[in-house]
């Protein structure tokens, strides 16, 4: 109802009834669907769900609109751990979700105090609730146990004519910037007094200033003759099969190429499911393939110097062996490794002993020279981590490779979601990334974000291409972290001058 302008509000259980919708809408707004216009319409919706809300209710509807969203968006989790560690990560990510959208609602509330003026509140109010998105989304992605940066709304942008400013300002920054458009959509939304005319052409032209923004250009170094190969193994953390099972799959899938010529090949996560740097009879089939195609080969496989096990890549060359070793810094909690097991043990024995192996957090740089190549090297997750790909840009890669296994997870939405995170990279980095999978989504996609070439999944094959290098330098890579502090900071800061305001108004 409308108390005043600029008073609208629904009765609380119609907020939930939106909140809950909204999480849906935006979901669908990733890939598997990749609808990417409705991702700030969900956001929008969120945000108008909040409008005259208090914190108290603004986090009921925030944990009603994340329980919708992510419950929906990792429902792939439940292929291989079941139901409790989906709702126990949903869950998890709906209580940052819930308080991101419960101190939005203050600013919502108590913003159009602090900046009367209607274009404060155009000018000032969005670039808050974006920066308090962003600061959520930032949080969560490093805390707890590393965090988990899936999710981000910057992820749904991956086909969208949106994409090419990642190289600008980065996934953060392409997050804030789609949730400004959402805020500044639902503040014009709340400025009736603007004749309807005004309030169109302000978001038509916010929407036409970011497209206008052109495509960092990327200057290429070089180029490099590579062979991808997907196995299609029946690798799941899980799954039972004779040891060298994988590794027979993947050298079945490389031995049609032995006529190609390539500067080198590479395998994706595990793909050598035993480990070559302990086992001679693994160690002369990587031999094998690195002689015949006359080229360094790169491989996943599970490592153990001493006693602690770490999910490695290994740069593998004939009569040399591991040359270089890429241990897996960011392994992932409840997944790879148990933390704090003894804690977690007694809500779900069953579940956590399934994890036997805890797996190390690497400490090698994750950068291989493969014969003058300066390649930055992404196990799964890694992908999905801001600081390892600036560490890989500090590093002068020229090119990333993107190991990965997606068997646990079928056909569900997961490979797709890894896949877009992948083209964004490319985007943001201005380098081509080589995504490859044992069953797929296998890519390559060239620093301008287009696919050159793909394997369906679950099918063996190989992708053999010469892709360009890059050392380009994009804006987002200059910047580091930088744009992700200054709008989270500025979220931050306007949220505060809008409790400080709720302050006030209680003691009046």
């Amino acid at each position: 109802m409308w108390g005043s302008e600029r008073a609208f509000s629904l009765p609380l259980w119609a907020s939930v009834l939106v909140a809950a919708g909204a999480g849906a809408i935006l979901d669908a707004g990733f890939p598997d669907r990749d609808w990417w216009f409705l991702a700030p319409v969900g956001v929008a919706l969120m945000l108008l769900a909040l409008l005259g809300r208090s914190l108290g209710t603004g986090l009921l509807v925030g944990l009603v609109a994340g329980l919708s969203f992510w419950l929906i968006h990792i429902f792939w989790i439940t292929l291989y751990l079941g139901l409790v560690p989906w709702f126990a990560l949903g869950g998890l990510q709906s209580l940052f979700f819930s308080a991101g959208l419960g101190f939005t609602a203050v600013v919502l509330r108590h913003g159009q105090r602090v900046w009367p003026g209607v274009w404060g509140r155009l000018g000032v109010v969005p670039v808050i609730v974006a920066g308090l998105w962003t600061a959520r989304e930032a949080i969560s992605a490093v805390w707890p146990y590393g965090g988990f940066a899936w999710g981000r709304i910057a992820l749904s942008q991956s086909e969208s004519p949106f994409a090419p400013l990642v190289a600008w300002v980065g996934l953060s920054g392409l997050s804030f910037l789609l949730v400004w458009l959402s805020a500044l959509a639902v503040q014009l939304f709340r400025e009736p007094e603007l004749a309807r005319a005004v309030r169109v052409g302000v978001a038509l032209g916010a929407v036409a200033l970011l497209l206008a923004i052109p495509a960092w250009p990327t200057i290429q170094s070089g180029t490099t003759r590579l062979a991808a190969v997907q196995g299609n193994a029946d690798a799941g953390l899980f799954a039972e099969y004779a040891p060298g099972q994988i590794l027979q799959d993947h050298t079945s899938a490389t031995l049609p190429l032995l006529d190609e010529t390539v500067d080198f090949v590479v395998w994706p996560e595990n793909a050598s499911d035993i480990d070559p740097t302990r086992s001679a009879a693994a160690a002369q089939v990587l031999d094998y393939i690195s002689t015949e195609m006359d080229a360094p080969l790169i491989t996943g496989t599970i490592t153990r110097p001493e006693d602690t096990y770490y999910n490695s890549s290994l740069l593998w060359k004939s009569g040399q062996g591991a040359v270089d070793v890429y241990d897996k810094i960011h392994p992932v909690p409840f997944a790879e490794y148990m933390p704090d097991r003894a804690f977690w043990r007694p809500f779900a024995p069953d579940l956590i002993d399934l994890i036997g192996r805890d797996y190390g957090i690497g400490t090698r740089d994750n950068i291989f020279d493969i014969d003058g190549v300066l390649a930055g090297i992404a196990i799964c997750f890694d992908i999905a981590d801001d600081q390892l790909v600036h560490e890989m840009i500090d590093g002068n890669a020229e090119i990333i490779l993107a190991q990965t296994n997606n068997a646990d997870f079928g056909h569900t939405d997961e490979s797709v979601q890894q896949l877009a995170i992948a083209r964004l990279r490319a985007l943001e980095t201005s380098r081509t990334v080589v995504n490859i999978s044992t069953v797929g989504s296998s890519a390559i996609i060239t620093p301008d974000g287009q696919t050159l070439d793909s394997l369906p999944t679950f099918t063996a094959g190989a992708m053999v291409q010469t892709v360009p290098l890059s050392d380009t330098l994009t804006p987002a890579m200059v910047a580091g972290r930088v744009v992700e502090w200054l709008v989270s900071g500025l979220g931050l800061a306007g949220l505060a001058l809008c409790s400080a305001a709720a302050r006030r108004l209680r003691r009046s």
